[in-house]
């Protein structure tokens, strides 16, 4: 089989497709992001459609849509509905054993050991949505300096500082002490720096965020591509979520309309071989958090129209993956993500056309197939579909 030069692999944060059969054990039963989405908005997405995109979210058939991309849709293996649990799976690395999750706050010990640690008081400690909670807190912040420290339904430590109180570097140093301190039985999967601006009633979150995850747990296909020579680079939070390991070069975009950009930019590039490996984070943060349905339409919207530049770059031998490392329904009755099945477009010059790929049984298939496309020598968790798809 005919092996690949490039992989662009685009994680669409929180583009869900249906809740997994697992998902009442999370309180997510009848959640389905894409399905919610299309009902209420129809957004006008052509060209995700031709991938199947709606044939894999189980919108409509193959014969209504005859995609040109191969489709399917993956379901979680690991337990948790998090970022790094789902990015690390796509990458082939699945967790035994989920993060701790915080749902009554962390415990008081951890937080005074915190605060002596950083010689400054805290408030909140509770689950929260971020933009609800610098409205509610932030008035005190300001008043009081002290840091607003909250969490949510995910393994996270977020801190939420005034960029007028606290510079963005102070708080991202903040944070990495934070994140030396989390470990154990309390090593939650990223600390994150929350900086905002403005004045009471109208403070807005700035891009100066920052993730600090722990570290992969085990082997992951960027450091398998990365050990063999190949070229590993990130686009948008995926440095931040591999804690920069395996990657040979990266980009830290903030908002899809830049991450795209980067990818672009990469892509015009001819020297690279190997992965690119881009997180578009807005779905999730900018509307399925924020149950904004119509937000949510046009973001897909906004990236469908960019999506046919992506393909003309790609080159004979080049090969796109879409997919989502879980859902974040904005139609839900909660601002917190949701255990669904994830998308899986995949498209080529080099490949065949129209490909049913199923119900895959974990996101470790995207690493398996990623490694064998490319020619690496390395395995790691997953099934390959490649040799389904690849022309002979």
């Amino acid at each position: 089989m005919k092996k690949m030069k490039r992989v662009v692999l685009i994680v669409l944060d929180g583009t869900g497709c249906g809740a997994q059969p697992d998902a009442e054990k999370y309180g997510d039963a009848g959640a389905d992001t894409l399905g919610h989405v299309w009902t209420q908005e129809k957004p006008d997405i052509p060209n995700l459609t031709e991938l199947g995109l709606l044939s894999a979210a189980g919108i409509s058939t193959p014969e209504e849509d005859e995609p040109i991309g191969c489709f399917g849709k993956m379901t979680e293996r690991a337990a948790g509905k998090d970022t790094t649990t789902g990015h690390w799976e796509i990458a082939g690395l699945t967790l035994e054993k989920p993060f701790p999750t915080y749902p009554n706050g962390f415990p008081p010990e951890l937080i005074r050991a915190f605060e002596e640690e950083i010689g400054m008081g805290t408030i909140g400690n509770k689950p929260a949505s971020g933009t609800q909670i610098i409205e509610e807190l932030g008035a005190e912040h300001l008043r009081t300096g002290k840091l607003i420290v909250y969490t949510s339904a995910d393994s996270v430590f977020q801190i939420a500082a005034h960029e007028g109180i606290i510079p963005p570097t102070e708080l991202w140093h903040i944070c990495r002490i934070a994140r030396r301190m989390l470990k154990g039985e309390h090593a939650v999967g990223r600390v994150i720096a929350r900086p905002f601006v403005g004045e009471v009633g109208h403070f807005v979150r700035t891009e100066n965020r920052r993730d600090f995850s722990v570290d992969p747990t085990g082997t992951t296909m960027l450091d398998v591509l990365k050990g063999e020579g190949y070229d590993v680079l990130g686009v948008g939070k995926i440095e931040d979520i591999f804690n920069h390991r395996g990657l040979t070069s990266s980009n830290h975009a903030a908002g899809n309309e830049a991450c795209v950009d980067a990818v672009l930019d990469y892509l015009k590039k001819d020297h690279w071989r190997g992965l690119l490996f881009a997180n578009l984070v807005d779905t999730d943060m900018l509307y399925g958090h924020r149950n904004d349905v119509p937000g949510f339409a046009r973001c897909l919207e906004a990236f469908d129209k960019r999506l046919p530049d992506i393909l003309r770059l790609l080159g004979d031998d080049g090969m796109l993956i879409i997919t989502a490392d879980h859902g974040c329904d904005p139609a839900f009755p909660t601002t917190d993500h949701t255990r669904e099945y994830v998308p899986l477009l995949v498209w080529g010059l080099g490949l065949q056309e129209g490909v049913p790929l199923g119900v895959r049984g974990t996101f470790a298939d995207v690493s398996a197939t990623v490694l064998e496309a490319l020619g690496a020598k390395g395995r790691l968790d997953g099934t390959s579909f490649y040799g389904k798809i690849a022309l002979e």
